[in-house]
């Protein structure tokens, strides 16, 4: 088998031969039961002229390619959320661009399916900022999706956060999207770990309160909601939250720590999928999710928990930085031809920690062609000086 010489936390070298290939099919059918996005990366273009920092220059033809991946994996595809640098290096217009161009390639392909992402990341999160500009920004973005053909996952708001002055605003702004909006909507939850500018969403630092605020807001319109994402890392709660939903209402679980465990259910209750971990093992969530159709909850666990410790260091603190993680295997696994990010942002993360995702990415059966993936790591190992 190939082998790569990775840095360890000592700061010694070892020589880490690679297990077998990824084992599970590069296509599937959808599974039935479970709703599951998979949060969806952008790849860049890094022989552009633009400066990385300041513009955003994507690689179109393998962006749309990895969407084809996830489709013909029978995956839905979240477009343009954070997992795609969203305010992290992808700005709106990159955004509305990057929309329109995978909801028309999603009409090319039977049963592939779709959702956007509305938020008002064109407006600063100045202080001053008033609800009434938030609300346009929001407009704006809900237009543009809707004009493209597209369904909305209204996200979090920097802004918002700024201009809130408790939850009835809160309440009064969403409520007004919800009923605005062509289709349910998903609304998207995403804590500070994610995005330190989001603390106290919902109006308020008490996350009893705010999830008190939340489902105020979705039993006022529970036939408009499709459901609503949460990104907490914090299992019990969403438990808890997705037992007080009104009927019909789902929870999409954003917690890449936990979603084994809470895709699975407790018997009576289960949470549906929008992961940014799902870009990368996409693979074996597809197979992962068959199984669970299928009622073989042993295999099912056999696949997905092993990618656990992967996800888990992936989304380690600063846990927004968990997009050069993804970048990276999809690097590794051949679906884009560099490691270069939008805004640079691979330089995020240190070399100690690639070589670690590369470590838990092996045992989780998640490199497709190992020769491949060890001749990209070795190259990356160069630039940091390791041989």
């Amino acid at each position: 088998m190939p082998a790569v010489t990775l840095p360890t936390r000592t700061g010694g070298l070892e020589r880490h031969v690679t297990g077998p290939a990824c084992p599970w099919p590069a296509t599937a059918a959808p599974a039935p039961g479970r709703v599951a996005y998979a949060a969806a990366h952008v790849v860049a273009d890094p022989w552009r002229t633009e400066a990385p920092w300041l513009s955003a220059a994507i690689d179109w033809d393998a962006t749309l390619a990895f969407r084809h991946h996830l489709w013909g994996l029978g995956l839905k595809v979240a477009e343009a959320m954070d997992t795609a640098q969203r305010g992290m290096g992808l700005d709106w217009p990159g955004a509305r661009e990057l929309i329109r161009r995978s909801l028309a390639e999603a009409r090319t392909v039977p049963g592939a399916d779709i959702a956007c992402g509305v938020g008002t990341d064109q407006l600063e999160p100045r202080p001053g900022v008033t609800l009434e500009a938030v609300r346009a920004a929001y407009e704006e973005q809900l237009e543009a999706v809707e004009a493209a053909g597209g369904r909305a996952i209204l996200m979090a708001s920097r802004a918002l956060v700024a201009a809130a002055r408790g939850p009835d605003d809160y309440l009064a702004l969403y409520g007004r999207l919800i009923t605005q909006a062509r289709d349910r909507v998903i609304l998207h939850w995403l804590g500070p770990m994610f995005d330190p500018q989001l603390a106290g969403y919902w109006g308020s630092e008490d996350l009893d309160a705010a999830t008190d605020t939340v489902l105020a807001l979705i039993r006022g319109h529970p036939e408009r909601i499709d459901g609503v994402k949460i990104s907490l890392l914090d299992k019990e709660r969403e438990i808890g939250l997705r037992r007080r939903l009104p009927p019909g209402v789902r929870i999409f679980t954003g917690d890449d720590f936990n979603y084994v465990d809470l895709i699975e259910g407790d018997g009576e209750r289960y949470s549906d999928a929008l992961l940014g971990i799902f870009d990368p093992i996409a693979r074996a969530a597809a197979a992962a999710l068959t199984e669970l159709a299928a009622g073989r909850v042993e295999a099912w666990r056999a696949i997905l928990a092993p990618t656990v410790p992967l996800s888990r260091a992936m989304f380690e603190a600063p846990t927004r930085f968990y997009k050069a993680g993804v970048v990276l295997l999809a690097w590794l696994n051949g679906h884009q031809a560099h490691f270069t990010m939008l805004g640079g942002l691979q330089s995020a993360r240190s070399a100690l920690h690639y070589a670690e995702l590369f470590r838990l990415a092996d045992r989780a059966r998640l490199l497709v062609d190992p020769d491949l993936a060890c001749a990209r790591m070795r190259a990356l190992m160069a630039v940091h000086g390791i041989t």
